[in-house]
């Protein structure tokens, strides 16, 4: 008797709890809860230095190792170090010349 009412107990608050989170979180708006407004002001933090596609708050070791990797792949595929390896390559498609057909013969 005890357990089946600890049990209808959880699943209540559980519903509750799904209800809170679910209603502020997409509003992005002042949440009542302080560690939902902390994270969402976090992800605002992040979104603000991240602009541009650079890496965010990078240490000496880690702008060293990126550069080093980007070395590397450009060795491993045929680049000679000057390339961007991070953008998508630029294929160019000729069309093709076809012989005239005759129809005559």
């Amino acid at each position: 008797m005890l357990t089946s009412q600890l049990f209808a107990g959880a699943r209540t608050l559980g519903l509750v709890a799904r209800r809170n989170i679910g209603i502020a979180a997409p509003a992005m708006q002042k949440v009542s809860d302080p560690i939902q407004q902390l994270f969402l002001d976090k992800i605002k933090e992040y979104k603000a230095k991240s602009a541009g596609g650079k890496l965010v708050d990078p240490s000496p070791e880690t702008e060293k190792e990126l550069k080093n990797e980007l070395e590397r792949i450009a060795k491993t595929y045929g680049g000679t170090g000057k390339e961007d390896m991070t953008k998508f390559p630029e294929f160019k498609f000729e069309e093709p010349k076809l012989d005239p057909i005759n129809q005559t013969q």
